[in-house]
This record gives C-alpha cells, sequence and structure tokens, in this order.
C-alpha cells in the first residue's frame, strides 16, 4: 500500500512536524503543515470515488494550500490497518473514509484509534445534519442498499418496489440475488416479513431467518462482491438484486436497462475521520473542513450519484441527478438507517447463526 511512504526519512519530518505544530498558535497551524509536510494520505474506496475525489477535492485543496493529497484504496472496513498503524506510530495514511459501525470498533473499549476532529462549530461543517456526524467522523457520503432490477425483465408488467415484492415469487417471477452475508440481508428478509421499519432494530431473528427460509429455495445467485452484482445487471443474469445502490447506477451509466426501487433502502454513512496520533491532524482538519462545501460536494455528482450530506448542496446538483442520490430528501425518507451499534454488539454472533443456515 504505497510503501515509498513507509520510510524512516518521512517519519522523521512527520515527528518534526508535531512537535512544531503543537508550539505553534492555530492561524500559524496550516501554513507550518505546508513547509513540514506538504502531504496528507488519505484512504478511500478507489475507483470512481479515486476519480471523483482526485478532481474535486484533492487537486483543488493542493492547489488552494500547497499541501498535496494522495488518495490510496485499502480494505471497505480497514479497521485492523488503522489499528496497526496507530500502535506502531508507523503511518502510511493519515486519515481515512470509514464506516460508522468502523468508527465504533475503533474508539470503544480501552484504546482509542482516532482523533477527535473537534469541528463540530465550524461553518463549513456544522450545517451537517447529526445524524451523519460523531465526534471522530466528519460525514462525508452516505450509502445504500437497495432492491435494483433489469427493466427489460418487466416490461409490461408491474415491476417490485419493496423487499416484500422481492420475496413474492409468484407475482413477481425471475431470477434472483441476494447476498451472501447478514449484513443487509436480514434486515431485508425481517422487512418482507411486515416488520415497519421505525421498528426493525433490535433484529427479530427468529422472524427474519422465517422470512429467509421462504426465499432460500428461490435465489439463485448468493453474491460476495460488489463487482458481481454489477456484471450480473449488466448481463441480464438476475432480474432483481438486492445490492449497494452505487452498482446498479453504475450499471445504468453503462447503458444497461436497470432501475432502482428506493422504498425500504438501507443507508449508513462514510465519514473522514483522523488517525489518532498522525502528525498531520491538523492538516487534515483543514482538507475536512474543505470537503464539506456544500457547493464542493455538489460537484461530486457530476461523476455519480454522490450521497451528499449536506443539505444545501442539493441546490447545485440538477434534478434528474439529484432523483439518484441517496441522501435526496424523497429517497432517504423512506429508508432506515443501519443501526450500527446493534451490529457492533451482536456481529459475531449473528455471523455465525447466519453462516450455519446458509449450509442447512
Amino acid at each position: 500500500m504505497n510503501q515509498t511512504l513507509h520510510n524512516p526519512s518521512r517519519r522523521r519530518a512527520l515527528q518534526a512536524a508535531a512537535v512544531g505544530i503543537g508550539a505553534l498558535g492555530a492561524p500559524a497551524v496550516l501554513q507550518y503543515a505546508r513547509a513540514q509536510s506538504k502531504r496528507i494520505v488519505v484512504r478511500d474506496d478507489g475507483g470512481i470515488y479515486t476519480k471523483a475525489y482526485g478532481a474535486v477535492y484533492y487537486k483543488p485543496f493542493t492547489e488552494k494550500t500547497g499541501i498535496e493529497v494522495v488518495g490510496v484504496q485499502a480494505n471497505a472496513e480497514p479497521v485492523a490497518q488503522i489499528r496497526s498503524m496507530v500502535e506502531t506510530k508507523n503511518y502510511t495514511w493519515d486519515m481515512a473514509k470509514i464506516s460508522q459501525p468502523a468508527i465504533l470498533l475503533l474508539t470503544q473499549g480501552g484504546k482509542v484509534y482516532l482523533e477527535k476532529h473537534g469541528l463540530e462549530e465550524d461553518p463549513a461543517v456544522k450545517t451537517i445534519p447529526a445524524h451523519f456526524m460523531s465526534p471522530y467522523g466528519v460525514g462525508t457520503n452516505v450509502y445504500s442498499t437497495v432492491l435494483a432490477y433489469r427493466t427489460d425483465a418487466f416490461k409490461g408488467r408491474k415491476a417490485p418496489n419493496s423487499w416484500a415484492d422481492f420475496w413474492n415469487v409468484k407475482d413477481f417471477p425471475g431470477r434472483r440475488a441476494l447476498r451472501k452475508h447478514p449484513f443487509d440481508t436480514l434486515e431485508e428478509a425481517s422487512m418482507a416479513s411486515g416488520v415497519p421499519t421505525s421498528q426493525l432494530y433490535p433484529l427479530n431473528l427468529d422472524k427474519a431467518f422465517a422470512s429467509l427460509d421462504q426465499i432460500k429455495p428461490k435465489v439463485d445467485v448468493w453474491w460476495n462482491s460488489g463487482a458481481q452484482c454489477e456484471q450480473m445487471l449488466k448481463s441480464g443474469e438476475v432480474d432483481m438484486i438486492a445490492t449497494w445502490v452505487s452498482r446498479p447506477q453504475a450499471a445504468m451509466a453503462d447503458g444497461a436497462p436497470v432501475a432502482i426501487a428506493w422504498g425500504q433502502n438501507l443507508w449508513g454513512v462514510d465519514n473522514w475521520s483522523i488517525l489518532a496520533g498522525t502528525p498531520n491532524a491538523n492538516a487534515c482538519r483543514e482538507f475536512i473542513k474543505f470537503a464539506s462545501d456544500p457547493k464542493r460536494m455538489a460537484s461530486l455528482t457530476e461523476y455519480f450519484p454522490a450521497g451528499v450530506t449536506q443539505p444545501e448542496a442539493f441546490k447545485h446538483i440538477k434534478a434528474d441527478i439529484a432523483k439518484n442520490c441517496p441522501t435526496h430528501p424523497d429517497n432517504i425518507k423512506s429508508g432506515v438507517q443501519i443501526d450500527a451499534k446493534y451490529w457492533l454488539e451482536n456481529q459475531a454472533a449473528v455471523t455465525e447463526k447466519f453462516n450455519a443456515w446458509v449450509l442447512k
């Protein structure tokens, strides 16, 4: 993972910067960071995210401040990597784009692996709604799990619009795909059985697994990766699928006859989070403020229908694009936020139960 950054001379420079920063007043911090480091390394999701962030955030921030931003791709939930960097004080990254469950894993218990950002009252940040925020993360993107389907498979007949429809093989025949993982899948099964979104958590596991028992014989593909979902939608291998919204969006952008049913979508938040102890923490804070500007955030939609966290950003997004953004008022209103705390506390036991159920 960009091992050229992983060397003693860089560490010495960063350590020196850390000592200096502590002695300087706030107005001088960014100027000193420019002189000493001139670089922050940010973990992002790769692919279209790195491309969009490079154009909208990284390059313009460098032009404005002189601080280079390097985006690097890593595991979807790089908790172990962040722990290792903080414990060894060997920082390959300075900050990371991570989910709320990952933030909880890195801040609950004895050792805290993230810095408090302290930006709650910053003018560029304080307009982000509280449910997209935490002391250790500034919400930057909302991701959703949705029901997507091939429009050509439902030509001349009603298309599915809910998890109950997905489970209804009589009225909505077709090839189906579900994620081979308890996350999202158990929530979908619960809602298909009639549990309202307002009462989804804590999950009623007996009810959820009973619902899965009903659909299991009719599931044609149990998927493991987002790329697999995108390919199946493009090829027509499946007629309907429960998947992360970025995958049908990508298929649609490539001209595939695909549509998204936003009803009962499951959404979570990705956050900018700073690694505890990084000597470049203040430069990271400046970057977070820069990236939280509503108009700048809206520019991401030139690349993909981003789940912008600034409500004001929608004033700068074209209506036909806005309707496919996870945080469009209509979409988020019809969805439910993933309960990060529930999964933090129950992940191990529920995953074991789910894996045993798959093998039955």
